[in-house]
């Protein structure tokens, strides 16, 4: 495992042999389809800044950089990750080269004085009586902690058990914390180069010239012969070597290795395996599918997505190489005072020069050496090779760490458990993702993944889809009531009914009890939106449904997992039961099974905490977040204005919602009386939805990082009229209310706190399919402007997070072309700050299919704060084949012939002032 920690940020890399190149990489927010080396990088470094917010000692991702850099640098900096090490005595022999003539030393000085002010600040807001050391250590454990999280994103969530991997050491910032991230790993072995704090430059001298030469296939595996593929990668290997030749590199220094992508048929993730006979390309490709997801297919097509030859141009190597002149002796340079572990130690100071290659230096102790400084923890040991290479070993087994489960939370560990919980939630949706089949889930990323505590209450959730995560904890509570009494370790339930916490029917949660020697501790939950479960329209969005029944099959909790055995039988029947069976069972079962691999994960994860930490202590920290959470809420709670606002829909309906802040307590009341009542269409929305609409904005006020959990609700009371839009009795159709009437109930929450203007407040539902396919998709459109800025153009609004299918992969999988799909310039609304854009998009149809659309906004436009203009309304056009135009209303379904065209534009934001 590199590890590559400076003085903004740390990357990490897995190297098992072969360089590992990711093939879609995002920088920047944006997303790139190219091959580049998959390293992955967070925002933690030497200048990371120091934060005390809300009760929680936080680590960047702000960094103070070179210039003013870290508070001991003599220019005015803040407090920094550097400083802490500089206050724990672990830079003992820092250059002097600080001030105004580059003569100076560390400014020691300073750095106790701001470490002291922090400490007495912690203890004023928290009573909690630390020393500043004892803070600076605690501020390092964060750093550690997200450091470690970045290394599980590239280890454990691909399947790599990281214990059995060194830690390879590099950057300037690494020698100090390597260690402790090994520790957090559960790595025993750790590899610093000679020249580790200047690593990347001095590799970058030694690197072999590549480039890869690549061509799509998309060929059938099975019928393709090896014979043709041998020529196609002698092809590429051809053109390889006459551009490396072209650089002036010699002949017989050139080589190249072939490689195939392969996929499963029906899938998008391809796996690279080495070119070779095709019985070994297929054994390496099923051998790692298995290690990556946790499954093979068995009988399921392959197909070759594309060949591509790595030409590598060697480069000089130097075998004897000789770092630096050794001085070999035992005795220490100096004995410094440092303070690791919660204590003073005396550690002895070493020059890397002066070591004695297999002569162990225990721990603690400190070497330095002209680029970097290494700290050895106690318990570690290190140990210099032949070759000038420094070994670091733990030699006794780290301890379970002991942490009291007290009412009041360690403010260091309340942030580490926020990010193990949220690292949990994450790597479910890692394997959710990867594994399910699907469009919508695994492209769109049209689910969310959640860990709750034994009593359904929602603890921490991966940033994904917000009306998914704000509800979920409903549908774990209704079926805890439910099934309590017969639920049991091994079991794993499926539940959708918007009746009992579900949002539509095509949301399938499903939610697996972590139980331990009979006894409930935790769940873990995750909901996906799946292509079609039946109803009177392909991809169950059905634009003109009257009751539940004609959107699919209905579930309010059912055991699909027993004892640990998939009941596949029982989950097909109820798939073709009722009167609208689903269209597709066998994308529902891989789906399915895709959220219970999932909830395994979060499973074994959890586990493994309570391992680390122990129950208690697991269960009080999960307390404490949502109590954490709780207090900033009502923070925001205490500045907030109350008010009310009444939105009219395209249809007349009307949500009606009055705020009522009690600022000395830090409470709200947010009251819907007076929105009209539950309505014969399918605007409907399930209470489940309305929570989650109150939990997201809410949320969206606190300005700190918090999770999103339940104790963001508890300083609220929430008041929705039973037999309401909100609120509908069975059987009442809701698959709109969940896509578009929360996007209406999130708005008027902005709107009676005069916050932000109306954002394009629809998700622009477009689904479409036959016998053969179904397709869904949400679409993007304007946002609403606020006091201090503009509204975003073309991006998913508040209750939704999808991506959009990626043109590409939309018409490889569907008959369909992609003809448009362009920002929709001039929709914002126009004012002091002035809305977003809505988008236009085109889709040409290649086969007969049945569309449906479920939009607003197509009538009434999105409202503007303060004299502002609204944005524009949307609009739904057919463009039949023989270029007749048909205007469609918000929500339709027709059919459509080969060669017709839809055309969706979005509505835009409103403008602010």
């Amino acid at each position: 495992m590199a590890f590559d920690m400076g003085g903004t940020s740390t990357d990490v890399a897995h190297y098992a042999g072969e360089y590992e190149r990711s093939f879609e990489t995002e920088v920047a927010g944006i997303r790139m389809r190219a091959p580049m080396m998959h390293i992955h990088t967070v925002a933690a470094g030497g200048g990371s800044i120091l934060h005390f917010e809300a009760g929680r000692y936080r680590v960047g991702p702000d960094s103070a950089g070179a210039n003013p850099g870290p508070a001991g640098y003599r220019r005015g900096g803040p407090l920094t990750v550097t400083d802490a090490n500089i206050l724990l005595g672990k830079l003992p022999s820092f250059p002097h080269v600080f001030g105004p003539e580059g003569n100076l030393p560390l400014d020691q000085d300073r750095v106790r004085q701001l470490f002291t002010e922090l400490a007495e600040q912690i203890n004023t807001n928290t009573g909690d009586n630390r020393t500043p050391e004892q803070v600076a250590e605690g501020f390092l454990a964060v750093a550690v902690e997200n450091m470690a999280a970045a290394i599980k994103k590239i280890s454990v969530q691909k399947g790599y058990d990281v214990s059995q991997y060194s830690l390879c050491c590099y950057g300037a910032a690494s020698g100090q914390h390597a260690c402790a991230v090994a520790d957090r790993l559960g790595v025993k072995r750790i590899l610093l180069h000679p020249l580790a704090g200047v690593l990347s430059a001095y590799g970058m001298g030694l690197a072999d010239v590549r480039l890869l030469k690549e061509q799509a296939l998309e060929l059938s595996w099975q019928e393709t012969s090896l014979t043709d593929l041998q020529s196609i990668i002698a092809s590429l290997e051809q053109q390889g070597r006459q551009e490396m030749l072209a650089q002036h590199i010699d002949a017989d220094c050139i080589e190249a290795t072939g490689r195939l992508r392969l996929r499963y048929q029906g899938t998008d993730t391809a796996l690279s395996v080495m070119f070779a006979d095709k019985e070994t390309m297929f054994d390496e490709f099923q051998s790692k599918y298995k290690q990556q997801f946790g499954f093979v297919y068995q009988g399921k097509p392959l197909v070759i997505e594309a060949a591509s030859v790595e030409v590598i141009g060697l480069s000089e190597r130097v075998e004897d190489r000789q770092f630096y002149a050794e001085h070999p002796h035992d005795q220490p340079l100096l004995v410094t005072r440092v303070f690791m572990q919660n204590a003073f130690y005396q550690a002895p100071v070493y020059r890397r020069e002066q070591l004695i290659a297999g002569v162990p230096i225990p721990g603690p102790a400190i070497i330095i050496e002209p680029t970097s400084t290494i700290v050895i923890d106690p318990d570690w040991q290190g140990e210099i090779t032949a070759q000038q290479d420094l070994i670091l070993s733990r030699v006794q087994t780290k301890a379970r760490q002991h942490i009291l489960a007290s009412s009041a939370p360690d403010p260091v560990m309340l942030e580490i458990f926020n990010k193990l919980f949220m690292s949990i939630a994450e790597q479910m949706g890692f394997v959710l993702q990867n594994t399910a089949h699907s469009v919508n889930i695994k492209e769109r990323l049209d689910f969310s993944c959640a860990i709750f505590d034994g009593e359904g209450q929602l603890v921490a959730n991966a940033p994904h889809i917000p009306v998914h995560l704000g509800s979920m904890g409903e549908s774990v509570q209704a079926l805890l009531r439910a099934e309590r009494a017969t639920m049991q370790d091994g079991d794993v339930y499926l539940l959708n009914s918007p009746y009992h916490g579900g949002t539509h029917l095509p949301d399938i949660t499903v939610i697996t009890p972590v139980y331990k020697d009979g006894e409930l501790w935790f769940f873990v939950a995750s909901r996906g939106h799946h292509a079609d479960v039946g109803g009177i329209a392909p991809g169950s969005m059905p634009s003109d449904s009257r009751d539940i029944e004609t959107e699919g099959v209905l579930s309010s909790g059912m055991k699909i997992v027993s004892a640990g055995l998939f009941q596949e039988q029982q989950v097909r029947n109820w798939l073709l039961s009722g009167k609208y069976p689903a269209r597709n069972p066998e994308q529902n079962i891989a789906d399915l099974q895709a959220q219970i691999a999932a909830n395994q994960k979060g499973l074994q994860e959890l586990k493994h905490m309570v391992d680390s930490y122990s129950l208690a202590t697991v269960r009080a920290y999960m307390q404490h977040v949502q109590d954490n959470a709780e207090a900033a809420v009502r923070h925001v709670l205490k500045s907030l204005s109350g008010g009310q606002f009444v939105y009219c829909m395209d249809d007349g309906v009307e949500i009606a919602v009055t705020i009522a802040v009690n600022r000395q307590a830090g409470t709200a009341t947010i009251d819907f009386s007076g929105t009209s009542k539950q309505s014969a269409g399918n605007f409907n929305a399930p209470s489940a939805v309305c929570k989650a609409a109150v939990l997201y904005v809410f949320r969206t006020l606190v300005q700190h990082d918090i999770p999103l959990n339940a104790g963001c609700l508890k300083p609220l009371e929430i008041i929705i009229p039973e037999g309401s839009l909100l609120n509908p009795r069975y059987p009442a159709a809701v698959v709109a209310g969940n896509v578009e009437t929360s996007q209406y109930i999130v708005d008027a929450l902005y709107g009676a706190l005069g916050v932000l203007a109306g954002s394009q407040g629809t998700m622009n539902n477009l689904s479409f399919g036959n016998g053969q396919y179904q397709y869904y998709e949400t679409i993007c459109g304007g946002v609403g402007a606020g006091a201090d800025f503009d509204g975003c153009d073309a991006v998913h609004t508040h209750m939704t997070n999808s991506r959009i299918t990626d043109p590409e992969i939309l018409e490889w999988r569907f008959p369909v072309l992609l003809e448009e799909f362009s920002i929709r310039s001039g929709s914002g609304g126009a004012g002091r700050r002035k809305g977003g854009n809505g988008v236009r998009r085109r889709i040409r149809f290649m086969e007969p299919m049945t569309v449906s659309v479920l939009s607003s906004h197509r009538l009434k436009p999105t409202f503007a704060v303060n004299g502002a203009e609204p944005g524009k309304c949307g609009r739904n056009t057919v463009i039949l084949k023989n270029g007749t135009i048909k205007n469609l209303p918000g929500c339709a379904q027709i059919e459509v012939q080969a060669g017709d065209v839809i055309q969706i534009e979005t509505p835009g934001g409103g403008g602010y002032g």
